[in-house]
């Protein structure tokens, strides 16, 4: 296996990895039934409405916010596609995987303990999985492309663009019946700080590529001793006539 086929490979291992977590990690904190992030709100809202289950609605939402990158104009990238295809079934995988909080038995601020444990370890396990997939540099995910897309077409700072888009969701996902609680704010203010220390350690640059490793050290110039800097009178103009002899007559 040449160099660059095993770099794919492993960039497309952590990839899926990432994602993998990414599912697991909204799974818990939709087991805890706090409160979930916008776009799970808005998930769940729908998912009210239809019947269809959180998963594969995660699935189209995906699909529908990757349509908006058209008149965008964003590309998306492999680690895009992936991630519209596969974050839902993890999702799906994860509730199935995990018991429910009340499955324990436990009542009063026990089970507000098991909730809370629930969420707390989803909101810690998705920025692990922030920084693991965004590092294998293969392409955002499709919401935050939009975000992106809307900054670098309308002119809209990032924070602007993300306040209104998931401000839209999760209003339009909580008319619709979608969990909104402490949940909910715990995770809009606490996801940046913790996605912020999940990609350092990782070695995420802020352009989302994984890190190259240490740059290498620039060749340092020799140094000149003063002396040198300076020359004596005697010595440029002692240098000035051979710059005039050597110069060509001007015609």
């Amino acid at each position: 296996m040449s160099l660059v086929s095993r770099s794919f490979a492993l960039r497309f291992a952590r990839l899926l990895a990432g994602l993998l977590l990414y599912g697991l990690a909204e799974s818990l904190m939709v087991h805890a039934t706090i409160g979930v992030s916008p776009w799970m709100v808005f998930a769940q809202g729908i998912a009210n409405v239809t019947g269809l289950g959180i998963g594969l609605l995660t699935v189209l939402i995906g699909g529908a916010v990757l349509l908006l990158w058209i008149p965008l104009r964003q590309r998306p990238g492999l680690g895009t596609l992936m991630n519209v295809l596969l974050v839902g079934p993890f999702i799906e995988l994860g509730l199935l995987l995990f018991p429910a909080p009340d499955a324990f038995g436990a009542t009063g601020v026990a089970a507000v303990l098991v909730s809370a444990g629930y969420f707390a370890i989803g909101l810690l396990l998705l920025a692990v999985a922030s920084g693991v997939y965004i590092g294998a540099a293969m392409g955002p995910g499709p919401r935050d492309g939009l975000m992106t897309g809307l900054h670098s077409r309308l002119g809209w700072p990032i924070w602007l663009g993300r306040t209104a888009v998931e401000g839209t969701v999760l209003l339009a996902g909580w008319l619709l019946g979608g969990n909104v609680g402490l949940g909910t704010v715990a995770f809009a203010l606490l996801v940046g700080p913790l996605c912020g220390v999940s990609l350092r350690w990782f070695g995420v640059t802020k352009a989302g590529a994984g890190s190259r490793g240490p740059r290498a050290a620039r060749p340092t110039r020799p140094s000149r001793s003063r002396s040198s800097r300076r020359s004596s009178p005697a010595s440029r103009s002692s240098r000035r006539p051979s710059r005039r002899a050597s110069s060509p007559a001007r015609v």
